[in-house]
Protein backbone atom coordinates (compact mmCIF):
# COMPACT_ATOMS: atom_id res chain seq x y z
CA UNK A 1 0.00 0.00 0.00
CA UNK A 2 2.58 2.49 0.83
CA UNK A 3 4.32 1.43 -2.25
CA UNK A 4 1.58 2.00 -4.26
CA UNK A 5 1.38 5.20 -2.83
CA UNK A 6 4.72 5.98 -3.08
CA UNK A 7 4.32 5.05 -6.89
CA UNK A 8 1.40 6.94 -7.08
CA UNK A 9 3.39 9.95 -5.73
CA UNK A 10 6.50 9.52 -7.78
CA UNK A 11 4.09 9.54 -11.32
CA UNK A 12 1.51 12.39 -9.60
CA UNK A 13 5.20 14.10 -9.16
CA UNK A 14 6.58 12.97 -12.62
CA UNK A 15 3.23 14.49 -14.54
CA UNK A 16 3.18 17.89 -12.69
CA UNK A 17 6.83 18.35 -13.72
CA UNK A 18 5.85 17.27 -17.44
CA UNK A 19 2.82 19.58 -17.21
CA UNK A 20 4.47 22.35 -15.81
CA UNK A 21 7.50 21.74 -18.02
CA UNK A 22 5.00 22.22 -20.95
CA UNK A 23 2.90 24.89 -19.25
CA UNK A 24 6.25 27.25 -18.48
CA UNK A 25 8.10 26.33 -21.91
CA UNK A 26 6.54 28.98 -23.99
CA UNK A 27 7.22 31.72 -21.02
CA UNK A 28 10.81 30.81 -20.65
CA UNK A 29 11.05 31.04 -24.79
CA UNK A 30 9.32 34.57 -24.19
CA UNK A 31 12.09 35.40 -21.62
CA UNK A 32 14.91 34.17 -23.43
CA UNK A 33 13.87 36.03 -26.58
CA UNK A 34 13.39 39.35 -24.21
CA UNK A 35 16.95 38.94 -22.80
CA UNK A 36 18.39 38.15 -25.98
CA UNK A 37 16.79 41.73 -27.36
CA UNK A 38 17.77 43.31 -24.44
CA UNK A 39 20.97 42.01 -25.08
CA UNK A 40 21.45 43.40 -28.72
CA UNK A 41 20.14 46.80 -27.61
CA UNK A 42 22.80 46.78 -24.97
CA UNK A 43 25.14 46.02 -27.54
CA UNK A 44 24.11 48.03 -30.10
CA UNK A 45 23.96 51.33 -27.54
CA UNK A 46 27.29 50.20 -26.66
CA UNK A 47 29.11 50.08 -30.16
CA UNK A 48 26.96 53.56 -31.18
CA UNK A 49 29.05 55.06 -28.05
CA UNK A 50 32.13 53.35 -29.21
CA UNK A 51 31.37 55.02 -32.85
CA UNK A 52 30.73 58.46 -30.91
CA UNK A 53 33.24 58.27 -28.57
CA UNK A 54 35.70 57.02 -31.64
CA UNK A 55 34.32 60.22 -33.97
CA UNK A 56 34.76 62.61 -30.99
CA UNK A 57 38.41 61.55 -30.81
CA UNK A 58 39.07 61.86 -34.42
CA UNK A 59 37.60 65.20 -34.47
CA UNK A 60 39.64 65.96 -31.19
CA UNK A 61 42.36 64.74 -32.96
CA UNK A 62 42.22 66.88 -36.13
CA UNK A 63 41.43 69.84 -34.09
CA UNK A 64 44.63 69.20 -32.54
CA UNK A 65 46.50 68.98 -35.59
CA UNK A 66 44.64 72.26 -37.30
CA UNK A 67 46.08 73.56 -33.94
CA UNK A 68 49.50 72.42 -34.15
CA UNK A 69 49.75 73.73 -38.22
CA UNK A 70 48.35 76.82 -37.22
CA UNK A 71 51.17 77.60 -34.48
CA UNK A 72 53.53 76.33 -37.12
CA UNK A 73 52.50 78.68 -39.66
CA UNK A 74 52.41 81.55 -37.52
CA UNK A 75 56.05 80.46 -36.22
CA UNK A 76 57.02 80.69 -39.52
CA UNK A 77 55.77 83.67 -40.68
CA UNK A 78 57.29 85.22 -37.50
CA UNK A 79 60.71 83.82 -38.82
CA UNK A 80 59.94 85.32 -41.90
CA UNK A 81 59.00 88.62 -40.97
CA UNK A 82 61.88 88.72 -38.57
CA UNK A 83 64.39 87.73 -41.36
CA UNK A 84 62.77 90.66 -43.56
CA UNK A 85 63.35 92.99 -40.66
CA UNK A 86 66.97 91.81 -40.82
CA UNK A 87 67.14 91.86 -44.46
CA UNK A 88 65.64 95.34 -44.71
CA UNK A 89 68.45 96.33 -41.95
CA UNK A 90 71.41 95.03 -43.39
CA UNK A 91 70.48 96.57 -46.72
CA UNK A 92 70.23 99.89 -45.15
CA UNK A 93 73.64 99.29 -43.08
CA UNK A 94 75.05 98.35 -46.84
CA UNK A 95 72.90 101.19 -48.76
CA UNK A 96 74.61 103.73 -45.41
CA UNK A 97 78.32 102.26 -46.35
CA UNK A 98 77.84 102.81 -50.00
CA UNK A 99 76.99 106.34 -49.48
CA UNK A 100 79.51 106.91 -47.27
CA UNK A 101 82.12 105.41 -49.07
CA UNK A 102 80.87 107.42 -52.56
CA UNK A 103 81.33 110.45 -50.65
CA UNK A 104 84.79 109.27 -49.73
CA UNK A 105 85.50 108.57 -53.18
CA UNK A 106 84.01 112.15 -54.23
CA UNK A 107 85.99 113.75 -51.39
CA UNK A 108 89.33 111.53 -52.96
CA UNK A 109 88.72 113.28 -56.69
CA UNK A 110 87.90 116.49 -55.38
CA UNK A 111 91.17 116.44 -53.28
CA UNK A 112 92.60 115.11 -56.59
CA UNK A 113 91.16 118.26 -58.93
CA UNK A 114 92.13 120.80 -56.82
CA UNK A 115 95.84 120.06 -56.47
CA UNK A 116 95.70 119.52 -60.21
CA UNK A 117 94.13 122.92 -60.61
CA UNK A 118 96.89 124.10 -58.43
CA UNK A 119 99.64 122.70 -60.38
CA UNK A 120 98.41 123.76 -63.54
CA UNK A 121 97.60 127.62 -61.77
CA UNK A 122 101.24 126.99 -60.62
CA UNK A 123 102.37 126.36 -64.52
CA UNK A 124 100.03 129.16 -65.51
CA UNK A 125 101.85 131.61 -63.42
CA UNK A 126 105.27 130.36 -64.29
CA UNK A 127 104.33 130.34 -68.00
CA UNK A 128 102.95 134.28 -67.11
CA UNK A 129 106.20 135.22 -66.03
CA UNK A 130 108.50 133.92 -68.58
CA UNK A 131 106.01 135.45 -70.87
CA UNK A 132 106.65 139.13 -69.47
CA UNK A 133 110.12 138.53 -69.43
CA UNK A 134 109.74 137.86 -73.12
CA UNK A 135 107.64 140.87 -73.53
CA UNK A 136 110.14 142.86 -71.70
CA UNK A 137 112.63 141.80 -74.19
CA UNK A 138 110.44 142.60 -77.29
CA UNK A 139 109.91 146.31 -75.37
CA UNK A 140 113.16 147.01 -74.87
CA UNK A 141 113.56 146.64 -79.22
CA UNK A 142 109.69 147.71 -80.17
CA UNK A 143 109.69 151.28 -81.50
CA UNK A 144 107.84 154.28 -80.46
CA UNK A 145 104.61 153.65 -82.25
CA UNK A 146 105.11 149.64 -81.21
CA UNK A 147 104.64 150.72 -77.83
CA UNK A 148 101.90 153.03 -77.94
CA UNK A 149 99.87 150.42 -79.60
CA UNK A 150 101.16 147.81 -77.02
CA UNK A 151 100.19 150.57 -74.19
CA UNK A 152 96.75 151.04 -75.47
CA UNK A 153 95.76 147.49 -76.20
CA UNK A 154 96.63 146.69 -72.23
CA UNK A 155 94.81 149.96 -71.50
CA UNK A 156 91.75 148.63 -73.17
CA UNK A 157 91.60 145.13 -72.01
CA UNK A 158 91.91 146.64 -68.07
CA UNK A 159 89.00 148.89 -68.75
CA UNK A 160 86.63 146.70 -70.59
CA UNK A 161 84.59 146.01 -67.03
CA UNK A 162 83.81 149.82 -66.61
CA UNK A 163 83.43 150.30 -70.63
CA UNK A 164 80.50 147.92 -70.16
CA UNK A 165 78.98 149.71 -67.33
CA UNK A 166 79.37 152.85 -69.36
CA UNK A 167 77.30 150.88 -72.49
CA UNK A 168 74.62 149.33 -70.26
CA UNK A 169 73.88 153.09 -68.90
CA UNK A 170 74.06 154.47 -72.40
CA UNK A 171 71.09 151.57 -73.44
CA UNK A 172 69.25 153.04 -70.52
CA UNK A 173 69.61 156.08 -71.29
CA UNK A 174 68.55 155.04 -74.88
CA UNK A 175 65.45 153.54 -73.69
CA UNK A 176 64.13 155.97 -71.71
CA UNK A 177 64.44 158.62 -74.63
CA UNK A 178 62.58 155.58 -76.94
CA UNK A 179 59.83 156.28 -74.53
CA UNK A 180 59.56 159.73 -74.19
CA UNK A 181 59.73 159.71 -77.82
CA UNK A 182 57.24 157.24 -78.37
CA UNK A 183 55.05 159.69 -75.82
CA UNK A 184 55.65 162.56 -77.85
CA UNK A 185 54.25 160.16 -81.60
CA UNK A 186 51.29 159.59 -80.09
CA UNK A 187 50.44 163.13 -78.55
CA UNK A 188 51.58 164.37 -82.06
CA UNK A 189 48.93 161.81 -83.64
CA UNK A 190 46.14 162.32 -80.85
CA UNK A 191 46.75 166.65 -81.83
CA UNK A 192 46.57 165.65 -85.33
CA UNK A 193 43.11 163.59 -84.81
CA UNK A 194 40.24 165.64 -82.59
CA UNK A 195 37.07 163.22 -82.66
CA UNK A 196 33.80 165.20 -81.20
CA UNK A 197 32.36 162.51 -78.28
CA UNK A 198 29.39 161.42 -78.92
CA UNK A 199 26.93 158.97 -77.63
CA UNK A 200 24.12 156.57 -79.59
CA UNK A 201 21.00 156.87 -77.80
CA UNK A 202 18.11 153.87 -78.23
CA UNK A 203 15.07 155.67 -79.65
CA UNK A 204 14.36 157.46 -82.83
CA UNK A 205 11.83 159.93 -83.49
CA UNK A 206 9.43 160.12 -86.45
CA UNK A 207 8.07 163.83 -87.39
CA UNK A 208 4.10 163.76 -88.21
CA UNK A 209 2.15 166.43 -90.23
CA UNK A 210 -0.44 165.63 -88.22
CA UNK A 211 -1.94 163.74 -85.06
CA UNK A 212 -4.79 162.78 -86.42
CA UNK A 213 -2.34 160.60 -88.25
CA UNK A 214 -1.79 158.64 -85.24
CA UNK A 215 -5.23 157.10 -85.05
CA UNK A 216 -4.24 156.02 -88.11
CA UNK A 217 -1.14 154.58 -87.24
CA UNK A 218 -2.68 152.63 -84.38
CA UNK A 219 -5.70 150.96 -86.33
CA UNK A 220 -8.67 149.62 -85.35
CA UNK A 221 -8.41 147.91 -81.91
CA UNK A 222 -4.57 148.37 -82.39
CA UNK A 223 -3.82 145.88 -85.31
CA UNK A 224 -1.62 148.36 -87.26
CA UNK A 225 0.47 149.33 -84.73
CA UNK A 226 0.68 145.74 -83.57
CA UNK A 227 1.30 144.61 -86.83
CA UNK A 228 4.16 147.05 -87.27
CA UNK A 229 5.83 145.85 -83.80
CA UNK A 230 5.60 142.18 -84.89
CA UNK A 231 6.96 142.35 -88.04
CA UNK A 232 10.18 144.98 -87.43
CA UNK A 233 10.64 144.09 -83.79
CA UNK A 234 10.38 147.47 -82.38
CA UNK A 235 8.62 149.40 -79.81
CA UNK A 236 6.28 152.58 -81.32
CA UNK A 237 5.48 154.76 -78.51
CA UNK A 238 2.69 157.18 -79.61
CA UNK A 239 2.40 160.01 -76.73
CA UNK A 240 0.39 163.13 -75.89
CA UNK A 241 3.77 164.88 -77.78
CA UNK A 242 2.21 166.38 -80.44
CA UNK A 243 3.64 165.89 -84.30
CA UNK A 244 6.03 163.06 -83.31
CA UNK A 245 6.00 158.98 -83.22
CA UNK A 246 9.01 157.40 -80.93
CA UNK A 247 10.57 154.03 -82.33
CA UNK A 248 12.45 152.38 -79.52
CA UNK A 249 14.51 149.36 -79.92
CA UNK A 250 18.46 149.03 -78.44
CA UNK A 251 19.36 147.70 -82.20
CA UNK A 252 20.19 150.64 -84.05
CA UNK A 253 19.58 148.69 -87.86
CA UNK A 254 15.80 147.80 -86.72
CA UNK A 255 15.21 151.02 -85.73
CA UNK A 256 16.70 152.82 -88.91
CA UNK A 257 14.41 149.95 -90.85
CA UNK A 258 11.28 151.04 -88.97
CA UNK A 259 11.78 154.29 -89.66
CA UNK A 260 11.79 153.70 -93.02
CA UNK A 261 8.77 151.78 -93.45
CA UNK A 262 6.95 154.36 -91.25
CA UNK A 263 7.90 157.29 -93.46
CA UNK A 264 6.78 155.44 -96.54
CA UNK A 265 3.17 154.72 -95.02
CA UNK A 266 3.13 157.95 -94.26
CA UNK A 267 3.60 159.37 -97.39
CA UNK A 268 1.40 156.70 -99.40
CA UNK A 269 -1.41 157.59 -96.84
CA UNK A 270 -2.41 153.68 -96.91
CA UNK A 271 -1.70 151.91 -93.35
CA UNK A 272 -2.49 148.08 -93.13
CA UNK A 273 -1.25 144.95 -92.05
CA UNK A 274 -0.34 144.02 -95.89
CA UNK A 275 1.01 147.65 -96.68
CA UNK A 276 3.20 147.38 -93.28
CA UNK A 277 4.79 144.17 -94.73
CA UNK A 278 5.54 145.79 -97.56
CA UNK A 279 7.00 148.54 -97.08
CA UNK A 280 9.44 146.63 -94.38
CA UNK A 281 10.77 144.53 -97.28
CA UNK A 282 10.98 148.01 -99.14
CA UNK A 283 12.78 149.50 -96.20
CA UNK A 284 15.04 146.97 -95.54
CA UNK A 285 16.23 147.32 -99.04
CA UNK A 286 16.79 150.32 -99.02
CA UNK A 287 18.43 149.40 -95.80
CA UNK A 288 20.74 146.99 -97.57
CA UNK A 289 21.67 149.68 -100.47
CA UNK A 290 22.51 152.12 -97.47
CA UNK A 291 25.59 150.21 -95.63
CA UNK A 292 27.05 149.21 -99.18
CA UNK A 293 27.22 153.26 -99.67
CA UNK A 294 28.31 153.77 -95.58
CA UNK A 295 31.30 151.89 -96.46
CA UNK A 296 32.42 152.97 -99.83
CA UNK A 297 31.98 156.88 -98.10
CA UNK A 298 34.40 155.86 -94.85
CA UNK A 299 36.77 153.97 -97.52
CA UNK A 300 36.72 157.44 -99.31
CA UNK A 301 37.59 159.78 -96.41
CA UNK A 302 40.45 157.86 -95.58
CA UNK A 303 41.32 157.42 -99.07
CA UNK A 304 41.60 153.63 -98.74
CA UNK A 305 41.14 151.67 -101.98
CA UNK A 306 40.91 148.29 -103.35
CA UNK A 307 38.44 146.65 -100.63
CA UNK A 308 35.96 144.73 -102.33
CA UNK A 309 32.51 145.41 -101.90
CA UNK A 310 31.54 142.53 -99.42
CA UNK A 311 34.07 143.87 -97.25
CA UNK A 312 32.72 147.84 -97.73
CA UNK A 313 29.40 146.63 -96.63
CA UNK A 314 30.33 145.07 -93.72
CA UNK A 315 31.84 148.01 -92.60
CA UNK A 316 28.97 150.23 -93.72
CA UNK A 317 27.18 147.83 -91.18
CA UNK A 318 28.47 148.71 -88.41
CA UNK A 319 27.12 152.15 -88.14
CA UNK A 320 24.34 150.13 -86.80
CA UNK A 321 26.26 148.65 -84.16
CA UNK A 322 27.57 150.44 -80.91
CA UNK A 323 30.37 149.31 -78.25
CA UNK A 324 29.68 150.68 -74.79
CA UNK A 325 27.64 153.67 -76.55
CA UNK A 326 30.27 154.13 -79.01
CA UNK A 327 29.59 154.30 -82.85
CA UNK A 328 31.32 150.70 -83.82
CA UNK A 329 31.69 152.41 -87.45
CA UNK A 330 33.27 156.15 -85.76
CA UNK A 331 35.34 154.48 -83.77
CA UNK A 332 36.79 152.39 -86.88
CA UNK A 333 37.44 155.54 -88.78
CA UNK A 334 39.01 157.10 -85.75
CA UNK A 335 41.39 153.76 -85.53
CA UNK A 336 42.21 154.35 -88.58
CA UNK A 337 43.83 157.91 -88.85
CA UNK A 338 45.15 157.18 -85.65
CA UNK A 339 47.12 154.55 -86.78
CA UNK A 340 48.10 155.88 -89.98
CA UNK A 341 49.34 159.08 -87.91
CA UNK A 342 51.38 157.26 -85.56
CA UNK A 343 52.79 154.92 -88.24
CA UNK A 344 54.16 158.17 -90.42
CA UNK A 345 56.69 158.67 -87.34
CA UNK A 346 57.94 155.52 -87.20
CA UNK A 347 60.68 154.06 -89.34
CA UNK A 348 59.72 150.37 -91.30
CA UNK A 349 55.79 150.82 -90.83
CA UNK A 350 53.37 151.03 -93.56
CA UNK A 351 50.95 153.66 -92.83
CA UNK A 352 48.38 152.72 -95.93
CA UNK A 353 48.36 149.22 -94.14
CA UNK A 354 47.17 150.46 -90.74
CA UNK A 355 44.73 152.93 -92.33
CA UNK A 356 43.41 149.88 -93.74
CA UNK A 357 43.66 147.36 -90.73
CA UNK A 358 42.03 149.95 -88.62
CA UNK A 359 39.30 150.77 -90.62
CA UNK A 360 38.33 146.60 -90.82
CA UNK A 361 39.39 145.11 -87.32
CA UNK A 362 36.25 145.45 -86.08
CA UNK A 363 34.44 144.32 -88.97
CA UNK A 364 33.68 141.00 -87.19
CA UNK A 365 31.06 142.66 -84.97
CA UNK A 366 28.98 143.07 -87.86
CA UNK A 367 28.42 139.51 -87.66
CA UNK A 368 29.50 138.94 -84.47
CA UNK A 369 25.67 138.07 -83.53
CA UNK A 370 24.78 135.80 -86.17
CA UNK A 371 28.12 133.76 -86.68
CA UNK A 372 30.22 131.75 -83.26
CA UNK A 373 33.58 133.45 -82.36
CA UNK A 374 35.84 136.53 -81.39
CA UNK A 375 34.95 139.71 -83.81
CA UNK A 376 39.07 139.46 -84.12
CA UNK A 377 38.68 135.89 -85.79
CA UNK A 378 35.31 136.51 -87.60
CA UNK A 379 37.17 139.10 -89.19
CA UNK A 380 39.95 137.46 -90.05
CA UNK A 381 37.96 134.71 -90.91
CA UNK A 382 36.34 137.03 -93.62
CA UNK A 383 39.45 139.22 -95.06
CA UNK A 384 41.12 136.02 -95.41
CA UNK A 385 37.86 134.92 -97.99
CA UNK A 386 37.88 137.65 -99.84
CA UNK A 387 41.49 138.27 -100.76
CA UNK A 388 42.55 141.20 -98.55
CA UNK A 389 46.30 141.85 -98.40
CA UNK A 390 47.80 139.65 -95.86
CA UNK A 391 49.40 142.43 -94.32
CA UNK A 392 46.67 144.11 -92.86
CA UNK A 393 45.19 140.63 -92.03
CA UNK A 394 48.25 140.14 -89.89
CA UNK A 395 47.94 144.44 -88.25
CA UNK A 396 44.18 143.10 -87.74
CA UNK A 397 43.73 140.31 -86.00
CA UNK A 398 46.16 140.78 -83.24
CA UNK A 399 44.51 144.36 -81.99
CA UNK A 400 43.27 141.95 -79.01
CA UNK A 401 45.70 139.66 -78.55
CA UNK A 402 43.86 136.60 -79.92
CA UNK A 403 47.22 136.02 -81.70
CA UNK A 404 51.12 136.75 -81.58
CA UNK A 405 52.19 139.88 -82.77
CA UNK A 406 53.50 139.40 -86.33
CA UNK A 407 54.15 142.96 -87.55
CA UNK A 408 55.04 146.47 -86.04
CA UNK A 409 51.70 147.55 -88.04
CA UNK A 410 49.79 145.27 -85.68
CA UNK A 411 51.52 146.74 -82.54
CA UNK A 412 50.53 150.20 -84.10
CA UNK A 413 46.92 148.95 -84.09
CA UNK A 414 46.58 148.08 -81.07
CA UNK A 415 47.80 151.42 -79.70
CA UNK A 416 45.62 152.86 -81.84
CA UNK A 417 42.44 150.71 -80.86
CA UNK A 418 43.29 151.14 -76.93
CA UNK A 419 43.84 155.28 -77.46
CA UNK A 420 40.63 155.28 -79.46
CA UNK A 421 38.66 153.18 -76.88
CA UNK A 422 39.98 154.96 -73.83
CA UNK A 423 39.67 158.50 -74.69
CA UNK A 424 37.60 160.29 -72.32
CA UNK A 425 33.48 160.04 -73.19
CA UNK A 426 34.18 157.81 -75.85
CA UNK A 427 32.12 155.09 -74.66
CA UNK A 428 29.16 154.85 -72.17
CA UNK A 429 29.34 151.39 -70.47
CA UNK A 430 25.81 151.78 -68.91
CA UNK A 431 23.83 151.55 -72.36
CA UNK A 432 26.03 148.72 -73.02
CA UNK A 433 24.76 146.42 -70.28
CA UNK A 434 21.48 147.53 -71.29
CA UNK A 435 21.62 146.51 -74.69
CA UNK A 436 23.74 143.29 -73.64
CA UNK A 437 20.49 142.39 -71.13
CA UNK A 438 18.02 142.80 -74.14
CA UNK A 439 20.39 140.47 -76.31
CA UNK A 440 20.26 137.93 -74.03
CA UNK A 441 16.43 138.01 -73.71
CA UNK A 442 16.34 137.57 -77.47
CA UNK A 443 18.80 134.75 -77.41
CA UNK A 444 17.00 133.24 -74.71
CA UNK A 445 14.06 132.88 -76.45
CA UNK A 446 15.63 132.09 -80.17
CA UNK A 447 17.22 128.79 -78.04
CA UNK A 448 13.48 127.13 -77.78
CA UNK A 449 13.17 124.64 -80.97
CA UNK A 450 10.41 126.06 -83.53
CA UNK A 451 10.94 129.89 -83.03
CA UNK A 452 11.27 131.77 -85.75
CA UNK A 453 12.34 134.84 -84.47
CA UNK A 454 12.22 136.67 -81.40
CA UNK A 455 12.10 140.54 -80.08
CA UNK A 456 13.03 142.35 -76.51
CA UNK A 457 10.63 145.62 -76.66
CA UNK A 458 9.73 148.23 -73.90
CA UNK A 459 13.22 148.52 -72.68
CA UNK A 460 13.16 144.62 -72.45
CA UNK A 461 9.66 144.20 -70.30
CA UNK A 462 8.31 142.18 -73.03
CA UNK A 463 9.95 139.25 -75.04
CA UNK A 464 8.07 138.65 -78.33
CA UNK A 465 8.42 135.29 -79.62
CA UNK A 466 6.96 134.13 -83.21
CA UNK A 467 6.51 130.51 -82.99
CA UNK A 468 6.50 128.29 -86.32
CA UNK A 469 3.05 127.60 -86.93
CA UNK A 470 3.90 124.20 -88.53
CA UNK A 471 5.84 122.91 -85.96
CA UNK A 472 3.65 123.55 -82.72
CA UNK A 473 0.00 123.56 -81.63
CA UNK A 474 -1.71 126.07 -79.39
CA UNK A 475 -0.90 123.65 -76.72
CA UNK A 476 2.99 123.63 -77.49
CA UNK A 477 2.78 127.45 -77.86
CA UNK A 478 1.63 127.98 -74.27
CA UNK A 479 3.93 125.51 -73.04
CA UNK A 480 6.75 127.93 -75.21
CA UNK A 481 5.66 130.75 -73.18
CA UNK A 482 6.10 129.34 -69.89
CA UNK A 483 9.51 127.79 -70.70
CA UNK A 484 11.13 130.95 -71.89
CA UNK A 485 9.16 133.02 -68.90
CA UNK A 486 10.85 130.34 -66.37
CA UNK A 487 14.41 130.16 -68.74
CA UNK A 488 14.69 134.00 -68.32
CA UNK A 489 13.64 133.66 -64.76
CA UNK A 490 16.24 131.35 -64.08
CA UNK A 491 19.46 132.61 -66.25
CA UNK A 492 18.68 136.59 -66.34
CA UNK A 493 18.69 139.73 -63.69
CA UNK A 494 16.04 142.35 -64.15
CA UNK A 495 14.25 145.01 -62.10
CA UNK A 496 10.27 144.02 -62.23
CA UNK A 497 8.71 141.40 -64.84
CA UNK A 498 8.77 140.25 -68.09
CA UNK A 499 6.49 139.54 -70.10
CA UNK A 500 6.90 136.56 -72.83
CA UNK A 501 3.87 136.51 -75.59
CA UNK A 502 3.99 133.62 -78.04
CA UNK A 503 2.74 134.41 -81.54
CA UNK A 504 1.37 131.94 -83.67
CA UNK A 505 -0.30 132.79 -87.19
CA UNK A 506 -0.61 131.00 -90.53
CA UNK A 507 -1.65 132.59 -93.78
CA UNK A 508 -2.85 131.82 -96.63
CA UNK A 509 -2.70 133.96 -99.80
CA UNK A 510 -3.99 133.32 -102.71
CA UNK A 511 -4.25 135.85 -106.51
CA UNK A 512 -7.52 136.54 -108.01
CA UNK A 513 -6.83 137.13 -112.06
Amino acid sequence: MDSLLIGIGAGGLTIGALVAYFINRPKSKIIEETARREADRILKNAELDAERASSEGRKHIEQLRENVRREETQTRDRLEKMQQQSDERTAKREESLEQKIEKMEKAREDYEKAKEASDEKAKSLSATLEEQNEKLGEIAKMSKEDAQQKLLDNVEKEIAGPLKDTYRRRVELMRQTADEEASNILVQALQRYAAPVTAENTVTVVKIESDDLKGKIIGREGRNINAFEMVTGVDMIIDDTPGTVTISCYDMFRRYVAKLALEEMLKDGRIHPTKIEESVLKAQQSADKLILELGQKAAQELGISGLPDQVLKLVGRLRFRTSYGQNVLKHSMEVAWLAEAIAEQIPGADPEVCKKAGLVHDMGKAVSHEVEGGHAIIGKEILEKFNVDPRVVTAMKSHHEDFPYESIEARILQAADAISAARPGSRRETLEKYIKRLKELENIASSFKGVQKAFAIQAGREVRVFANAEEMDDLAAEKLSFEVARKIEKDCEYPGEVRVAVFRERRFDNVAK
